[in-house]
């Protein structure tokens, strides 16, 4: 489990090929590893990769081809990553319980600056628009944000400049792809809802 919380943006460096997938080396300098064991779990740009090996500042991730073909900016060399560690059970939940398992792949509307911040407008998938709500929570790269707006699929976020500063959104521009993930909650009232009907069947 994550906050949502970036602690750090790497840089994917090597990228190889294995029989179903990739093995990623991301330099993640600035994310502290002295507690960092393989094995561990971190989340990059929203998606749970576990690592495989340590080298300094660089880590390793195998990636299957699954999470491949249902996530984004993770097959370039060179791109940039939110890095956040997985949450301890005492650690300050800052944003909201974050899975880091992507549900799906957003496109940039439009990254407008409005005066010291950017208005962020997002088209989600159409299995995804019914799980985002005005005021609700969603992850957007890995980083949690609240919904300022929805209007059928697309919706609209207001990132402040530290947000920006410190994570790979500050990159984003009309037709970027994004990895989203939908509140838990969402998921839930949806299986309750549905459960209810299936049960009075």
């Amino acid at each position: 489990m994550f906050s949502g919380i970036v602690a750090a943006c790497g840089r994917i460096e090597r990228i190889e090929a294995l029989q179903d997938g990739v093995r990623l080396t991301v330099d993640a300098d600035g994310l502290d590893l002295a507690d960092v064991q393989i094995g561990d779990s971190i989340a990059n740009s929203g998606v749970c990769l576990t690592v495989v090996a340590l080298d300094g500042s660089r880590v390793q991730f195998d990636v299957s081809r699954e999470t491949l073909n249902c996530t984004t900016g993770l097959d370039t060399v060179g791109n940039e990553v939110n890095l956040e560690k997985a949450l301890c059970l005492a650690d300050r939940l800052g944003g909201h319980l974050v899975t880091g398992h992507v549900d799906g792949v957003g496109e940039v509307v439009s990254f407008t600056p409005v005066g010291e911040s950017h208005d962020l407008v997002i088209r989600a998938p159409a299995a995804l628009a019914g799980y985002i709500a005005k005021k609700g929570s969603i992850t957007v790269n890995g980083v949690s944000l609240t919904v300022n707006r929805v209007e059928a699929r697309e919706f609209s976020i207001n990132l402040i400049p530290h947000t920006v500063a410190v994570t790979n959104l500050k990159q984003l521009a009309a037709g970027s792809r994004v990895n989203l993930e939908i509140d838990l909650i969402a998921r839930y009232v949806e299986r309750m809802l549905a459960w209810r009907e299936e049960s009075a069947q």
